[in-house]
């Protein structure tokens, strides 16, 4: 199969960095402009909602009723990752300095904090 100039775009692996970018070009093209960051709190919440929903019935107890229609766990997954991402451009958070600072934090705070929990050894 040929590669086209779109398919090569979506096979690149994106950075953190590249990705809220590429996000930002999209909606200042397609999307006209980004929902007020309420709006996209609320959505957020709404695709988590659709996350946990194909989670609890793929992985956890709950069974789908015939009326569900379930979605897709990477799109989902994409959706909440890309109203994620909004937040964070329209609120001027770099993402890639959030995380190496988020993990420097967690690594400090819990460097013995799992290997100790009893919880997690068999």
């Amino acid at each position: 199969m040929k590669e086209t100039p779109q398919s090569a775009q979506h096979s690149k692996d994106l950075t953190v960095r590249e990705l809220q970018g590429t996000v930002d070009t999209w909606i200042q093209s397609i999307g006209v402009r980004y929902f007020s960051e309420l709006t996209n709190l609320a959505l957020l919440v709404e695709e988590v909602g659709e996350l946990a929903r194909i989670l609890a019935r793929t992985y956890g107890d709950q069974s789908s009723k015939k009326t569900d229609s379930m979605g897709s766990l990477p799109d989902e997954m994409a959706d909440v990752l890309f109203v994620l991402v909004c937040l964070a451009n329209q609120t001027g958070v770099d993402l890639t300095q959030a995380i190496h600072e988020n993990l420097a934090k967690k690594t400090i705070r819990d460097a013995d904090r799992h290997r100790n929990n009893p919880k997690l050894h068999p």
